[in-house]
């Protein structure tokens, strides 16, 4: 019987802006069904790894495979229809639309209009707090709050692959449980998930494999919980 692809695997990706390289032969992975964090200083270079997997960075070097297909370089419009997403650092939602056209932007690329509704059920239900608020322009919500639309728009393109950049910068600690219940959540829904970002007591306790990002490399990876008992990892990243 055959296996179903990997979601996503990254491969000896390198990539520069001008002549100062950003990414240094970064391989990683996420396996079907599961949570893969990668962690790292601001400035590490993990804002560019998104970038050049969803094709807004041309890659200098590896290559991008998406459900065992090579899509290294395509735009994200297209990436989009062959099921990735991407909740971008900073939310960039639409603040003068309403939550619910930003989340209908989510869905331009689907023609199934009924799956689409069906799919917006789906969203609101996991973002309950949000429900009544359709109409309210996006500008108009606290930071923790754009952020889950952000979220939500994303899982409107039905992804099957979503990359998450920095979903809990600067929001207050509760927010910031919340948002790590919410991807807990999204991925028991069969969406894998790549979960970048600086919060790395966060991002540890929900993943199942961790890469740490420095200087634009891959320095360690292993298993979550490993990496979190590291005494390396909890001096550097988790202020132990």
């Amino acid at each position: 019987m055959a296996t179903e692809a990997t979601p996503l695997i990254v491969s000896g990706l390198s990539a520069s802006y001008g002549v100062v390289p950003a990414l240094r032969n970064v391989s990683l992975s996420v396996r079907s069904g599961q949570i893969v964090t990668l962690i790292g200083a601001n400035g590490a270079g993990k804002s560019t790894l998104i970038k050049t997997i969803c094709g807004l960075v041309r890659p200098t070097a590896g290559s991008v495979q998406l459900f065992g297909e090579d899509v290294t370089g395509l735009s994200p419009d297209r990436l989009v229809t062959k099921g990735l997403s991407v909740v971008p650092e900073g939310r960039r939602l639409f603040g003068e639309m309403t939550m619910l056209e930003n989340l209908e932007l989510g869905a331009y690329a689907r023609t199934d209009k009924a799956a689409v509704k069906r799919d917006l059920e789906k969203v609101l239900d996991l973002f309950p707090e949000l429900r009544e608020r359709l109409s309210t322009q996006a500008g108009t919500f606290s930071g923790g709050q754009q952020q889950m639309i952000a979220v939500a728009r994303a899982l409107m393109s039905a992804p099957r692959m979503l990359l998450l950049d920095e979903p809990t910068i600067g929001l207050a600690p509760a927010i910031v449980d919340r948002i790590a219940e919410l991807i807990v959540r999204i991925a028991d829904t069969g969406v894998n998930i790549l979960l970048v970002e600086q919060n790395a007591e966060t991002a540890l306790s929900v993943a199942a494999y961790a890469y740490i990002l420095e200087g634009g490399a891959i320095i360690a990876e292993d298993a979550a919980g490993t990496l979190a008992q590291s005494p390396e990892v909890q001096r550097a990243y988790l202020g132990i």
